[in-house]
Protein backbone atom coordinates (compact mmCIF):
# COMPACT_ATOMS: atom_id res chain seq x y z
CA UNK A 1 0.00 0.00 0.00
CA UNK A 2 1.61 3.26 -1.17
CA UNK A 3 1.01 6.78 0.08
CA UNK A 4 -0.83 9.38 -1.96
CA UNK A 5 0.87 12.09 -4.00
CA UNK A 6 -1.08 15.36 -3.63
CA UNK A 7 -1.62 16.19 -7.30
CA UNK A 8 -3.89 18.94 -8.59
CA UNK A 9 -6.50 16.39 -9.73
CA UNK A 10 -6.47 14.67 -6.35
CA UNK A 11 -6.97 17.94 -4.50
CA UNK A 12 -9.79 18.95 -6.82
CA UNK A 13 -11.50 15.60 -6.33
CA UNK A 14 -11.01 15.90 -2.56
CA UNK A 15 -12.68 19.32 -2.44
CA UNK A 16 -15.58 18.10 -4.57
CA UNK A 17 -15.88 15.03 -2.34
CA UNK A 18 -16.00 17.32 0.67
CA UNK A 19 -18.81 19.34 -0.90
CA UNK A 20 -20.85 16.21 -1.62
CA UNK A 21 -20.13 14.94 1.90
CA UNK A 22 -21.46 18.21 3.31
CA UNK A 23 -24.64 17.87 1.24
CA UNK A 24 -25.04 14.29 2.49
CA UNK A 25 -24.67 15.33 6.13
CA UNK A 26 -27.08 18.25 5.86
CA UNK A 27 -29.76 16.43 3.85
CA UNK A 28 -29.41 13.16 5.74
CA UNK A 29 -29.68 14.68 9.21
CA UNK A 30 -32.25 17.18 8.01
CA UNK A 31 -34.51 14.50 6.55
CA UNK A 32 -34.25 12.06 9.45
CA UNK A 33 -34.02 14.32 12.49
CA UNK A 34 -35.36 17.66 11.34
CA UNK A 35 -38.28 16.62 9.14
CA UNK A 36 -39.33 12.99 9.81
CA UNK A 37 -38.63 12.58 13.52
CA UNK A 38 -41.24 15.17 14.62
CA UNK A 39 -43.90 13.35 12.58
CA UNK A 40 -43.22 9.68 13.30
CA UNK A 41 -43.76 7.81 16.55
CA UNK A 42 -43.42 4.09 15.92
CA UNK A 43 -45.28 3.44 19.15
CA UNK A 44 -48.39 5.44 18.22
CA UNK A 45 -49.97 4.74 14.84
CA UNK A 46 -52.85 7.18 15.20
CA UNK A 47 -50.70 10.14 16.27
CA UNK A 48 -48.22 9.42 13.47
CA UNK A 49 -50.98 9.25 10.86
CA UNK A 50 -52.45 12.53 12.06
CA UNK A 51 -49.05 14.24 12.06
CA UNK A 52 -48.18 13.09 8.52
CA UNK A 53 -51.59 13.97 7.08
CA UNK A 54 -51.38 17.34 8.83
CA UNK A 55 -47.94 18.12 7.36
CA UNK A 56 -47.80 16.50 3.91
CA UNK A 57 -45.29 19.03 2.60
CA UNK A 58 -42.87 18.29 5.41
CA UNK A 59 -43.17 14.54 4.83
CA UNK A 60 -42.55 14.91 1.08
CA UNK A 61 -39.64 17.29 1.69
CA UNK A 62 -37.97 14.62 3.84
CA UNK A 63 -38.23 12.17 0.92
CA UNK A 64 -36.82 14.78 -1.47
CA UNK A 65 -33.89 15.41 0.89
CA UNK A 66 -33.18 11.68 1.01
CA UNK A 67 -33.16 11.52 -2.79
CA UNK A 68 -30.60 14.34 -2.92
CA UNK A 69 -28.57 12.52 -0.26
CA UNK A 70 -28.60 9.28 -2.26
CA UNK A 71 -27.52 11.02 -5.47
CA UNK A 72 -24.70 12.79 -3.62
CA UNK A 73 -23.67 9.53 -1.96
CA UNK A 74 -23.28 7.82 -5.33
CA UNK A 75 -21.10 10.68 -6.53
CA UNK A 76 -19.03 10.61 -3.34
CA UNK A 77 -18.47 6.86 -3.68
CA UNK A 78 -16.95 7.40 -7.13
CA UNK A 79 -14.82 10.37 -6.05
CA UNK A 80 -13.36 8.53 -3.05
CA UNK A 81 -12.47 5.66 -5.38
CA UNK A 82 -10.68 8.09 -7.70
CA UNK A 83 -8.79 9.56 -4.74
CA UNK A 84 -7.56 6.27 -3.25
CA UNK A 85 -7.28 3.96 -6.27
CA UNK A 86 -3.58 4.72 -6.87
CA UNK A 87 -2.55 3.61 -3.36
CA UNK A 88 -4.73 0.50 -3.01
CA UNK A 89 -6.95 -0.18 -6.03
CA UNK A 90 -8.58 -3.30 -4.57
CA UNK A 91 -9.53 -1.67 -1.29
CA UNK A 92 -10.67 1.53 -3.03
CA UNK A 93 -12.92 -0.48 -5.37
CA UNK A 94 -14.30 -2.51 -2.44
CA UNK A 95 -15.12 0.67 -0.53
CA UNK A 96 -16.93 2.10 -3.55
CA UNK A 97 -18.99 -1.06 -4.03
CA UNK A 98 -20.04 -1.21 -0.37
CA UNK A 99 -21.01 2.46 -0.37
CA UNK A 100 -23.01 2.09 -3.58
CA UNK A 101 -24.86 -0.91 -2.12
CA UNK A 102 -25.73 1.25 0.88
CA UNK A 103 -26.95 3.99 -1.45
CA UNK A 104 -29.19 1.60 -3.39
CA UNK A 105 -30.69 0.11 -0.21
CA UNK A 106 -31.44 3.49 1.35
CA UNK A 107 -32.90 4.83 -1.90
CA UNK A 108 -35.03 1.71 -2.37
CA UNK A 109 -36.33 1.99 1.20
CA UNK A 110 -37.90 5.32 0.25
CA UNK A 111 -40.59 3.26 -1.50
CA UNK A 112 -41.75 2.20 1.96
CA UNK A 113 -42.24 5.87 2.88
CA UNK A 114 -44.19 6.49 -0.31
CA UNK A 115 -46.32 3.42 0.36
CA UNK A 116 -47.09 4.66 3.87
CA UNK A 117 -48.19 7.98 2.39
CA UNK A 118 -50.41 6.29 -0.20
CA UNK A 119 -52.02 4.14 2.49
CA UNK A 120 -52.82 7.16 4.64
CA UNK A 121 -53.92 9.50 1.88
CA UNK A 122 -55.93 7.09 -0.31
CA UNK A 123 -57.29 4.42 2.03
CA UNK A 124 -60.28 6.45 3.17
CA UNK A 125 -62.54 4.55 5.51
CA UNK A 126 -59.95 1.85 6.20
CA UNK A 127 -59.76 1.69 9.99
CA UNK A 128 -56.42 -0.12 10.01
CA UNK A 129 -54.75 2.38 7.66
CA UNK A 130 -52.65 4.06 10.42
CA UNK A 131 -51.37 0.69 11.67
CA UNK A 132 -50.60 -0.48 8.14
CA UNK A 133 -48.80 2.78 7.36
CA UNK A 134 -46.75 2.40 10.53
CA UNK A 135 -45.56 -1.02 9.35
CA UNK A 136 -44.18 0.59 6.17
CA UNK A 137 -42.58 3.40 8.17
CA UNK A 138 -40.89 0.79 10.35
CA UNK A 139 -39.84 -1.10 7.21
CA UNK A 140 -38.16 2.08 5.95
CA UNK A 141 -36.26 2.41 9.23
CA UNK A 142 -35.06 -1.19 8.98
CA UNK A 143 -34.10 -0.68 5.34
CA UNK A 144 -32.07 2.36 6.35
CA UNK A 145 -30.26 0.32 8.98
CA UNK A 146 -29.60 -2.47 6.50
CA UNK A 147 -27.94 0.10 4.26
CA UNK A 148 -25.82 1.24 7.21
CA UNK A 149 -24.43 -2.29 7.57
CA UNK A 150 -22.75 -1.88 4.17
CA UNK A 151 -21.83 1.71 4.98
CA UNK A 152 -20.18 0.47 8.17
CA UNK A 153 -17.93 -1.82 6.13
CA UNK A 154 -17.23 1.07 3.74
CA UNK A 155 -16.26 3.31 6.66
CA UNK A 156 -13.83 0.71 8.01
CA UNK A 157 -12.14 0.43 4.61
CA UNK A 158 -12.02 4.20 4.03
CA UNK A 159 -10.66 4.63 7.55
CA UNK A 160 -7.85 2.21 6.70
CA UNK A 161 -7.11 4.04 3.45
CA UNK A 162 -7.11 7.44 5.14
CA UNK A 163 -4.82 6.09 7.90
CA UNK A 164 -2.20 4.94 5.37
CA UNK A 165 -2.69 7.72 2.81
CA UNK A 166 0.01 10.10 4.05
CA UNK A 167 -2.28 12.92 2.90
CA UNK A 168 -4.63 13.03 5.90
CA UNK A 169 -3.83 12.87 9.60
CA UNK A 170 -4.27 9.39 11.05
CA UNK A 171 -6.90 10.67 13.48
CA UNK A 172 -9.34 11.03 10.56
CA UNK A 173 -8.81 7.40 9.60
CA UNK A 174 -9.31 6.28 13.19
CA UNK A 175 -12.47 8.36 13.47
CA UNK A 176 -13.97 6.86 10.31
CA UNK A 177 -13.12 3.34 11.47
CA UNK A 178 -14.82 3.99 14.82
CA UNK A 179 -17.84 5.34 12.95
CA UNK A 180 -17.93 2.14 10.91
CA UNK A 181 -18.01 0.04 14.07
CA UNK A 182 -20.83 2.19 15.49
CA UNK A 183 -22.89 1.69 12.33
CA UNK A 184 -22.34 -2.07 12.37
CA UNK A 185 -23.16 -2.43 16.06
CA UNK A 186 -26.17 -0.11 15.86
CA UNK A 187 -27.70 -1.91 12.90
CA UNK A 188 -27.00 -5.28 14.47
CA UNK A 189 -28.83 -4.24 17.62
CA UNK A 190 -31.87 -3.04 15.64
CA UNK A 191 -32.16 -6.36 13.84
CA UNK A 192 -31.22 -8.83 16.56
CA UNK A 193 -31.56 -7.10 19.97
CA UNK A 194 -34.04 -4.25 19.30
CA UNK A 195 -34.71 -3.67 23.00
CA UNK A 196 -31.10 -2.42 23.36
CA UNK A 197 -31.21 -0.23 20.26
CA UNK A 198 -32.44 2.94 22.00
CA UNK A 199 -29.66 2.71 24.60
CA UNK A 200 -27.04 2.72 21.83
CA UNK A 201 -28.39 5.79 20.01
CA UNK A 202 -26.04 8.33 21.72
CA UNK A 203 -23.07 6.50 20.18
CA UNK A 204 -24.14 7.82 16.78
CA UNK A 205 -22.80 11.22 17.89
CA UNK A 206 -19.36 9.74 17.23
CA UNK A 207 -20.28 9.07 13.61
CA UNK A 208 -21.49 12.65 13.11
CA UNK A 209 -18.29 14.01 14.65
CA UNK A 210 -15.97 11.76 12.64
CA UNK A 211 -17.71 12.27 9.30
CA UNK A 212 -18.09 16.03 9.75
CA UNK A 213 -14.41 16.34 10.63
CA UNK A 214 -13.37 14.37 7.53
CA UNK A 215 -15.80 16.36 5.39
CA UNK A 216 -14.23 19.64 6.54
CA UNK A 217 -10.73 18.25 5.98
CA UNK A 218 -11.65 17.40 2.39
CA UNK A 219 -13.18 20.83 1.82
CA UNK A 220 -10.09 22.57 3.20
CA UNK A 221 -7.76 20.68 0.87
CA UNK A 222 -5.33 23.30 -0.42
CA UNK A 223 -4.85 23.85 -4.13
CA UNK A 224 -1.74 22.61 -5.84
CA UNK A 225 1.27 24.88 -5.59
Amino acid sequence: MTTLTPTQDLRRNARLAGLLYLIIIVTGLGAELGLRAPLIDLGDAEATAAAILGSPGQFRLAIAADIVMALSDAGLAILLYLIFRTMAPGLALSAMVFRLIQTVLIAASLMALLTAWLVLSRAEGLSDAPKLALVFLDLHAHGYDLGLVFFGVNSLIIGLLVWHSGLFAKVFGAGLAIAGLVYLIGSGLRFFVPEWSAVFVPAYALTILAETAFCLRLLLQRGAS
